[in-house]
């Protein structure tokens, strides 16, 4: 089971009643958070989700809107007692930003570890997540991150027999493991059938439309995308300042063909999103007009 929560759905600025973006995933016991602006953390209070569990963030870039709520988030977390290491990704300058950003959160309880992504495409594993980051067009370095829980294949029992394979071995080969006993090496592939459908969530703001968003959304459970701007008249604002309207998202959306699509990070000026849904759905049916605090429950398929 993967939880999804939409933390905020504001760019540039919060509102009074609109957070920055930011989004959580929670996964057996782990939570992953995609950028952190001003605001987060009383976003979580809302929601009720803690911030202790927290394994990663991930960061798309370093403009303020997407991190500039950490030094206070970091605290919180310290003041709940972790000890824990937490790793943070996003692109290359990660540890000097973050490092400045420290000065008014010096001392923690628990170490960083710092990923910082120099390819255009890097996959990372990080507990039950699979982390796949892709560079996007902004004006500065950015990237969209899909995040995928995977799914082994079924126990072929028939297999696992006629390979002899010792039953106190089944239940760790079934997690993934590879097994030694008695001298002899079991592999998961020994006993597993093929790989069956898992969870997947893409998370894309700050960029022009790209055909990389497009390839990893293709599928997914659920696409969160940027859409800045609905008004009519901006595609010349969204070019020059390298962001999408919320036509264009649904464009992607519309080739990717994920099962539903939310719209994210709207300009201060988009006061009403829902009110260009029609245009938006017409392109691209499964579209929602998202808002703080959104939570989606993605469970495997039943088979």
């Amino acid at each position: 089971m993967l939880d999804i929560c939409l933390l905020g759905t504001g760019g540039m600025m919060p509102l009074p009643y609109r957070w920055l973006t930011a989004m959580m995933a929670r996964c057996d016991g782990s939570s992953l958070l995609i950028d952190c602006g001003e605001g987060t953390q009383i976003a979580l209070k809302e929601k009720g989700w803690s911030p202790k569990p927290i394994d990663v963030i991930c960061f798309t870039h370093y403009h303020a809107d997407h991190i500039s709520g950490l030094p206070g988030l970091l605290l919180t977390m310290g003041n709940a007692e972790r000890t824990e290491p937490l790793l943070l990704i996003g692109p290359k300058g990660l540890q000097r930003v973050v490092t400045a950003l420290r000065t008014i959160a010096p001392e923690l309880p628990f170490p960083l570890v710092f990923a910082e992504l120099e390819d255009a495409r890097q996959e990372l594993r990080v507990g039950p997540y699979v982390i796949d980051a892709f560079r996007v067009n902004h004006n500065v370095v950015c990237y969209g991150y899909c995040i995928r829980i995977p799914r082994a294949g079924r126990f072929d029992l028939d297999r696992a027999k006629a390979q002899n394979v010792p039953m106190k071995a089944w239940s760790r080969l079934q997690k993934g493991e590879t097994v030694e006993l008695d001298g002899a090496v079991y592999t998961p592939d020994m006993v597993l059938g093929p790989e069956r459908r898992g969870l997947k969530v893409v998370y894309c703001t700050d960029t022009r439309p790209v055909p990389v968003i497009s390839e990893f959304a293709e599928g997914a459970d659920l696409l969160i995308c940027e859409g800045m701007y609905g008004e009519d008249g901006k595609e010349v604002k969204a070019r020059e300042y390298k962001h999408m309207t919320m036509y264009e998202a649904a464009n992607l959306a519309k080739k990717a063909q994920p099962a539903q699509m939310w719209l994210t990070h709207y300009s201060p000026s988009l006061t009403r999103p829902e009110d260009h849904m029609d245009k938006v759905k017409s392109i691209f049916p499964r579209a929602k007009a998202a808002k703080d605090g959104w939570t989606l429950e993605l469970t495997f398929d039943e088979e």
